[in-house]
């Protein structure tokens, strides 16, 4: 969920940092743990101290001394903290975009067979899980994950006599129907600089973004499935359907905020958008549901990028048995189902996923979309780089704006070539 801010760790290289684990392992003293600060922090904090009173009252002798860090600065603190034992923190939550930069720095421990001994951990979503995975080692615990799907105004389907679609090439159509009946509405808001919501229609195409090759990656965004999957998204961006003029250059937050504020029969949003579009000053409130982004076969699913944030245990860390079991108690599944009810944290174990859905139907169609199951970026440290250079928006502006598919996605590929190769 970090990627489009991750990019200054990756721009300068990872640190150089000793690689091997302290010999100690001390099990008292202070415990020292960053977390991301929040817009609002108080919900998030007032969870997260309830867990530090419990791991401090069955662990005596320890202190949990925890810091609230910017986001926006992260990349300096890990930078910081990489090549600086004594500053480190011994527990960290960081993105999972952002998790093949830290491990290239040697920054994290392989918790691979800690989890393995954690009972817990046999409910963690495995396409989530896959995000905390580097080259089959597992660095974090999925703390929550964010997945996309499709918003739409109920009220304006049922004036239209329409149903939801059940297939990209449906969705097009839809989108495309309701632009002709109702000109003063987009009919689905997206954008070229929202590249999260292009990736699925990649990936259900049969494309992918990059794949393995001699030990480093080569970009396939230029592949014939995959040229199918973008040119259907960027089919999308055009005046029939969402005019360029006004949806080349919307990213992510503004499709969600354009349909928001009614001016959008559909979006493509996450379930961190529902608040958004919930707001009682939204045009939209009360007047939308939301379903699984179809795939390219009728009724199928596509694939959602699972974006999230995880728990780590840094490998400088002396206290690192204390750090993996306060790693158990905050990331295990009593405090992700309470992170839901605080912030709407959607939960990485997919019983508690279940449970949530079955007494919130709202939530559903992101589990829906979960458990048919999720994809991510490349597990590059180039990936941040490609990420901030925008590459992937910059492909589907010039879709939209007149370059044949081919040119664009060649031109593309050779950027994220040049980028991989110089990692």
């Amino acid at each position: 969920m970090l990627a489009a801010a991750c990019a200054l760790l990756a721009a300068c290289g990872p640190p150089q940092v000793d690689s091997s684990a302290p010999a100690a392992d001390e099990r008292t003293g202070t415990l020292r743990v960053w977390l991301f600060d929040e817009a609002d922090r108080n919900p998030k904090q007032a969870t997260v101290d309830d867990a530090v009173r419990e791991f401090e009252a069955t662990h005596q002798g320890v202190e949990v001394d925890v810091q609230y860090i910017s986001v926006d600065t992260r990349s300096q603190r890990f930078t910081g903290a990489f090549n600086d034992p004594a500053s480190a923190p011994d527990v960290a939550e960081y993105g999972n975009s952002d998790l093949a930069s830290y491990v290239a720095a040697g920054g994290f421990a392989d918790l691979g067979q800690d989890l393995a001994s954690w009972p817990e951990a046999a409910d963690l979503s495995p396409s989530v899980l896959e995000t905390a995975t580097i080259d089959g080692k597992v660095y974090g615990v999925p703390w929550y994950t964010g997945i996309r799907a499709l918003y739409y105004r109920t009220d304006v389907f049922a004036e239209l006599g329409l149903q939801p679609p059940r297939s990209t090439a449906e969705l097009i159509d839809t989108a495309a129907r309701i632009r002709t009946a109702r000109p003063d509405l987009y009919g689905i808001s997206v954008g070229g600089k929202y590249h999260y919501a292009m990736m699925p229609f990649l990936w259900t195409a049969g494309g992918e973004l990059a794949r393995q090759e001699g030990g480093g990656w080569k970009s396939t965004v230029d592949s014939p499935q995959a040229q199918k999957g973008i040119a259907d998204y960027a089919s999308l961006i055009s005046p029939g359907i969402c005019p360029p003029e006004q949806c080349a250059d919307m990213t992510g937050t503004q499709s969600v905020q354009t349909f928001a504020s009614g001016k959008a029969a559909m979006t493509i949003g996450g379930d961190f958008n529902r608040s958004a579009v919930d707001d009682p000053g939204a045009a939209a409130a009360g007047k939308y549901s939301v379903v699984p982004l179809p795939g390219a076969a009728p009724g199928s699913i596509a694939p959602a990028f699972a974006g999230g944030n995880l728990l780590g245990v840094l490998k400088s860390s002396q206290r690192a048995t204390l750090a993996k079991e306060f790693v158990h108690l905050l990331a295990g599944k009593q405090y992700q189902r309470r992170m839901f009810d605080a912030m709407g944290n959607l939960p990485t174990f997919t019983d508690v996923q279940q449970q949530i859905a079955a007494e919130e139907p709202a939530i559903k169609p992101f589990v829906d979309s979960l458990r048919a199951g999720t994809r991510f970026v490349p597990a590059s440290p180039a990936w941040a780089e490609i990420d901030a250079q925008g590459v992937l928006p910059t492909m589907v502006q010039q879709i939209v704006t007149g370059t044949p598919v081919a040119e664009a996605t060649r031109a593309a590929a050779d950027k994220m070539n040049t980028t991989f190769e110089g990692r």
